[in-house]
């Protein structure tokens, strides 16, 4: 997430082992994540079937890729409204 104030809130935290861990998944799933993160949506070698310019046969890695985000988008909205008082205080609604 950008802000150009800066004061936009981190999607990660550091656990007690130190490690840098999205809200909501544990440091595992955090690695997971980020390996699926990295890589191409459409990969024909992975066996995808294309139709139309369309996938519609995602790989597995999608579909976790998929499973571990809303896990992770689920725990953040949720997050984010308990921090509401905190964080809004720096911000203005237009």
């Amino acid at each position: 997430m950008t802000d150009l104030r800066n004061n936009a809130p981190r999607r990660y935290f550091v656990d007690a082992g130190g490690r840098r861990v999205l809200i909501g998944l544990t440091p595992e799933e955090t690695f997971e994540f980020e390996r699926l993160d990295s890589q191409p949506v459409a990969d024909l070698s992975k066996g995808q079937v294309l139709r139309d310019g369309k996938v519609l046969w995602p790989v597995t890695g999608e579909l976790r890729w998929q499973e571990l985000y809303a896990k992770h988008d689920g725990a953040w909205k949720a997050w984010l409204v308990q921090n509401r008082g905190e964080r809004t205080a720096g911000f203005s609604l237009c």
